[in-house]
């Protein structure tokens, strides 16, 4: 199991200071959590994401279920010992591939694409590559062309068997575009699916709700408010939010005013630098995102001077380390933007480690100055 502590409360926010104890560590909140999809954040170690400051990674349900099963993983002794991390670990439930594999697949879009206000998915339509249904979601396994089903039991079933420290209910986590009576029906599923979770759940691991309930305020305030009765260790906010940022944060305002203040609040899929305060002032506790490892991945730098692009030419000439105030081992053992750029123009693979490794450092670092500032009353 987990517990929660809040050492501060903001007078300025709804920023909090906190101790997130899990059975593999205490989490300092608010935290920023890496994305290890497959029991890994790519292009690193398990040792080298500890270098970097990071306090606890989620992994991907659905992903390890189809490669390598998770029975592999238990019998392995749990994620943990499979993957050699020994901080705080989560694991999603599969929900965002309900949207990722299926209407985000089918309009190009992420959950935080911007809508023209016109409705593109409506109730009763279906993805074209999965089938949504009110017990679970029948997928297609990309490996080798399978079905294979997932609902609140099996999703259930396959992260206790993985077992990490936090779980998530099974959701469905619509579309941007879909009408708000699509939302509405898709919420209720969710509704449904969490009460199934929490029946069939059987170990210790700490148990998350999810809430969703699109862009609307109404829908949003009605999921929060049922969620926030269940009995759950904590709870996510998942679904998109809007392309507005100042709509974001009230959409976390609504959310989080109905939550229980004494349970840790995560934030699925959100954590471009410029988010950070908006999210942290909101009330949430930890958040997760791909985008210092993606862009690192494509050569790209977080710095505090702006976000560089190493694959221009005109760095190769560059004899400055990635950013003069950054503490991490690239920025201060030698390696400069010339030669980094050198080695992603050349196809080399070790400026994507280097990379990494900079932007996680750079983001809890951003994180733990925060975290700084709630203690001195700034935020």
């Amino acid at each position: 199991m987990i517990s929660f502590k809040i050492l501060k409360k903001s007078k300025r926010s709804r920023a909090r200071l906190g101790l997130l104890e899990t059975p593999n560590g205490v989490v300092q909140t608010p935290c920023f959590v890496p994305v290890a999809t497959q029991a890994v954040v790519k292009a690193m170690s398990s040792e080298e994401v500890k270098q970097t400051k990071s306090q606890m990674l989620i992994a991907n349900t659905f992903h390890l279920h189809i490669r390598p099963g998770e029975r592999f993983v238990k019998s392995a002794g749990g994620l943990h010992k499979f993957m050699n991390w020994s901080g705080g670990l989560m694991t999603d439930s599969g929900g965002f591939q309900v949207f990722s594999l299926g209407f985000g697949k089918d309009l190009g879009v992420t959950k935080l694409a911007k809508t023209d206000g016109k409705s593109k998915v409506s109730v009763g339509q279906q993805p074209k590559l999965l089938k949504i249904t009110d017990d679970g979601v029948l997928f297609t396994s990309y490996v080798n062309g399978d079905e294979l089903f997932l609902g609140p039991r099996e999703s259930i079933k396959i992260q206790e068997d993985l077992g990490a420290d936090i779980i998530l209910a099974f959701d469905e986590c619509p579309p941007p575009h879909a009408s708000q009576a699509y939302i509405k029906e898709s919420m209720a599923k969710t509704h449904t699916w969490a009460k199934l979770c929490l029946d069939v759940h059987k170990t210790k691991q700490a148990l998350y709700g999810i809430v969703q309930g699109g862009r609307y305020k109404n829908l949003r305030l009605s999921s929060a408010r049922y969620i926030a009765k269940l009995p759950f260790d904590g709870f996510a906010i998942g679904g998109e939010f809007g392309a507005d940022k100042k709509v974001m944060s009230q959409m976390l305002g609504w959310v989080n005013q109905e939550l229980p203040s004494s349970k840790p609040r995560h934030l699925l899929g959100i954590g471009y630098e410029k988010d950070f305060p908006l999210v942290i002032k909101a009330g949430v506790d930890t958040f997760d995102c791909i985008v210092p490892t993606h862009y690192a991945r494509h050569g790209m730098a977080f710095t505090s001077q702006g976000r560089l692009d190493l694959n221009r030419l005109s760095f190769l000439k560059d004899k400055n380390p990635l950013d003069k105030k950054c503490g991490c081992f690239v920025c201060q053992s030698g390696y400069k933007r010339g030669y980094i750029t050198h080695l992603l123009r050349a196809k080399e693979i070790t400026p994507l480690r280097l990379l990494t490794f900079h932007n996680l450092y750079y983001f809890n670092t951003v994180i733990e100055n925060y975290r700084k500032m709630i203690e001195n009353g700034k935020i």
